[in-house]
This record gives C-alpha cells, structure tokens and sequence, in this order.
C-alpha cells in the first residue's frame, strides 16, 4: 500500500460515521445521561440491554457487538500466546513509549490538554491497561468477556469528543481537520502495535517474526472495532512501517501542551517507583525509548541514569537465557511478569473496574511460553525515506 502526503490528508477529513450520527442523536435527545447510567451495568459481552436504553444507542450497540468476520482466530491465538510471553516488557513499552508518543504530535497533545483528559494521567494510562488485558484474554470476544463493550464505549467516547470540539468552536478544523480523524486513530493504532514492537527490539526482546506479526494483527482487530477505516489502514507490518514514519515525519515536534502532560505522566510514574533515589530512571528509560529528539522536544529531563538504563537489554538478555534453558525459570518468570502487570494496573485503577462514559460537556481549562519456537527473530521494517 502507498501513503502519500495527499491520501493522508483526506484521512484527516474524515471522523467515524456510525458513532459520531449516535452521539449527536444522544446529543440531539438529551439522552447522554440516561444513557450512561444504563451502560454502567452493561460491562460484559452477551449481557441483556437495560430497559430504557435510547433506540439509537441500542442499534448502535447490537451493529457493533460481534467481531469483524474476517478475524483469523488462529492468529488472535498466538497475538495472546505473545502478549503472555512479554506482558511486562509490553505494558513497559506502552508506558514509556506509546504514551510518550501520543504527546509529540502537538496537535494531539492538543486535544488531549483540551479535554482534561490528562490532567489526570492515571486514569487515561489505568483505561489503556485494563482495555490491554482485556484484549488478550482467552474468551476477549466471547460471552462474558469485557473488551467487546468496553470498545464499543471507547468509540463513542471517541466521537463525543469530535462532537464536542466541533460544536463548540474550540477546534480549527480547517488547518487541524476532523478531532481523533481517520489519520490519528491509525497514528494511535500504530503507537500502540508497532512502536510498542520497536520498544521490544530496543530493549533486547527476543522476539519471533511470527508473534510480532500477530500482536500487530491484534491491534488491527481492535482498530476495526474502534472504527478505523480497513480500507486505509496497513495489513503489514511493512506498510504500517510506512504509514507510522509519514505520519511522524508530517506530525512530530514540540508543544507546550506535550511538554506539560509528559512532565505530568513523569511524576505518576515516580509515584509508583518505591522511594525517591530511583526516581530518575523514569525519565532515562522514556528517552532511551523513544530517543533524544523527542525526549527533547517533551522537555524530558537528563539524568545520570541515561547511560544506566543502557545496560537493560543486556540484563534482559540474561534473563532470556534462563527461561529458554529452564522450564522451571519461564514459569517462575512469566508468573513475575503476571504479576507485575497486574500490581502496575491495580496501582492505577485502585481495583476498580474503569468505566468509559460518554463527557455531557468539555472541561473549559487544560488542566504464556510463546506457541512459536524462538527462531527467526523479528527485526523492525526498515525506516523509509520521504
């Protein structure tokens, strides 16, 4: 698949047609809050309606409630198989790179200041972790899992902020284009598959191409079910290759809205790091990450640690060769891993189960052993040049 400058700019034109024509029903009906207080207790798959729920969110709940049909379910196999196997250096990568990321777009640091919605960074990173595991769990997209709802939520969160933006002239769509467009949920589709794949290759991951390849179709499920063009969107993680380094290249910069809401992600993370002496190697591994020109560009503090933090791959390495030689040291890693991820996440949610609601109004201030044999070890696409 080409990208071109012109075709990434009619993405940025176009938002999610059957969510944003929910939302504005919602909106047009005064049913917004009817509405969230009925999908408080709709949090699992196959789970009865309530009575009362507006028609528009019920057709809009039933069209959406099953996967798409061309979803290989062999490959959601091994995409979890592979997320159990690094769950830890996964949920690392989307911490300190992903999130990171998201903030070097200034347009969609932007949007993020705009809607408040990272003046509290711990719920934003707790939604995106428990929406994470719900996605690689066994039954994800059978009855009584919670990801199938918890997606169908997101994108009208989605389209409540594109409502809200536009109605309310706080928007330059004419030099920004459409909030959270074609073009940024892909952007977003890519932080969270192939950066987060990158991040494992940096950080020494011993990686197969076919686990990468499928933790990359995951995301492109889950894209689909958040209501991203799967004509525009990259089948390969060749093209997504492409499409991530002409985005960068048209988007990434400093903003003082990124540089603020990184400063904020920073200081949640050191509050989760026990004592303060290690506090600086939060700032040292978001830059080995995600690089010094960005890390730069979001005023990431240098440290000591920075040269420190280079010996990681290293000790992952060693790591590695235990569990590969050892069934009994891959066990006892992977409960660890477990573990971690599930003390990280319950730190943020504070046990609770994050609920994805449709905002009534903006804020108006900014404020497992993997099931494939560790051979042909995946490497990044090749950077392209524009």
């Amino acid at each position: 698949m080409i990208y071109t400058e012109a075709s990434m700019d009619s993405l940025r034109q176009t938002g999610d047609a059957l969510a944003d024509a929910t939302v504005a029903e919602l909106f047009e009906r005064g049913q917004v809050g009817t509405f969230n207080t009925l999908m408080r207790y709709v949090s699992t798959a196959g789970s009865p309606l309530p009575e009362g729920l507006p028609d528009v969110a019920r057709e809009y709940l039933e069209a959406t409630r099953t996967p798409p049909a061309w979803v290989d379910w062999g490959e959601m196999e091994k995409a979890r198989l592979f997320f159990i196997d690094n769950n830890v250096h996964i949920s690392t990568a989307l911490s300190f790179a992903s999130m990171p990321a998201c903030y070097v777009v200034p347009h969609v640091a932007k949007l993020l200041s705009t809607t408040h919605g990272l003046k509290y960074p711990s719920k934003r990173m707790a939604e995106t972790g428990q929406f994470t595991v719900y996605l690689m769990q066994p039954d994800a997209f059978e009855s009584g899992s919670r990801f199938i709802p918890a997606a169908q939520k997101v994108r009208l969160l989605h389209a409540s902020i594109r409502h809200h933006l536009t109605r309310e002239n706080r928007w330059e769509t004419s030099v920004l284009g459409t909030p959270i467009c074609q073009e940024d949920m892909i952007g977003g589709q890519m932080f969270f598959s192939m950066l987060v794949l990158d991040s494992l290759h940096r950080l020494g991951i011993h990686m197969s191409t076919e686990g990468a390849e499928a933790y990359y179709y995951a995301w492109r499920v889950v894209g689909a079910m958040l209501g991203v063009d799967q004509e525009a969107v990259p089948t390969t993680v060749d093209d997504a290759r492409r499409f991530l380094d002409l985005y960068m290249v048209r988007h990434m910069g400093p903003s003082e809205e990124g540089a603020h809401l990184t400063r904020q992600l920073i200081d949640l993370y050191e509050e989760v790091v026990p004592g303060t002496v290690l506090d600086p190697i939060v700032s040292a591994l978001i830059r080995f990450l995600v690089g010094d020109t960005c890390a730069d560009w979001l005023a990431v503090p240098r440290t000591p640690w920075d040269t420190v933090v280079k010996t990681v791959p290293h000790l992952l390495g060693v790591l590695e060769t235990i569990e590969d030689r050892s069934p009994l040291g891959a066990w006892a890693l992977d409960r660890l891993g477990h573990l971690t991820s599930v003390l990280e996440l319950s730190s943020l949610t504070r046990g609770r189960v994050m609920h994805y609601a449709i905002p009534e109004q903006l804020k108006k201030d900014f404020g497992v052993s993997n099931a494939v044999p560790r051979t042909h070890r995946w490497t990044p696409p090749a950077a392209t040049v524009h």
